[in-house]
């Protein structure tokens, strides 16, 4: 089910289906989604997904995981691919760090354009991680790899036309 709340301003979407060996919803995230390099004693390794049912008119992919509840204005964009061709409906795990042809990667939060696993600041509780895959009615949206995983979504506020997500949780 997606959580309505960190997506409150878009438009409500028609939903397809969305798999990991990787991710079960609601549950925590595995080492391999959790970060070493801030910290969290993790791989920072891309979660393996599939997705299958995205409706007509599909003409690529964006997929991105996002922390809601990270302490800051604007929580946490940890991971950023847009411009996934619609032929491709599956991701292995690590494709963060070799995605598919024509795939464009966003600089996360972080600061690099690679996967940065889960890593709450220590007794700040549960975070929800949200990793979404939507539908885009275009072959390629119109950002270059210099833009921000806010403004690639800001993209999909127009040419977005479903949306599949998980939402996992961590805390140290």
């Amino acid at each position: 089910m997606l959580d309505r709340e960190p997506y409150a301003d878009l438009p409500d979407l028609p939903t397809f289906e969305l798999t990991s060996e990787d991710i079960t919803e609601g549950e925590p995230l595995g080492r391999d989604q959790c970060s070493g390099i801030m910290g969290a004693g993790g791989l920072d390794v891309s979660p393996q997904l599939s997705w299958s049912g995205a409706p007509e008119g599909t003409k690529s992919y964006v997929v991105t995981m996002f922390d809601p509840d990270a302490p800051t204005p604007s929580g946490f964009w940890h991971w950023c691919l847009s411009n996934i061709p619609a032929d491709v409906t599956s991701l292995e795990r690590g494709a963060a760090s070799n995605p598919p042809a024509g795939a464009v990667k966003h600089r996360n939060d972080g600061g690099t354009d690679e996967f940065i696993g889960a890593a709450p600041p220590p007794g700040h509780g549960a975070h929800r991680y949200i990793v979404c895959v939507t539908a885009v009615g275009e072959e390629t949206v119109d950002v270059d790899e210099s833009a921000s995983p806010a403004a690639v979504n800001f993209q999909l506020f127009s040419h977005g036309i479903a949306r599949a997500c998980l939402t996992a949780t961590y805390e140290r």
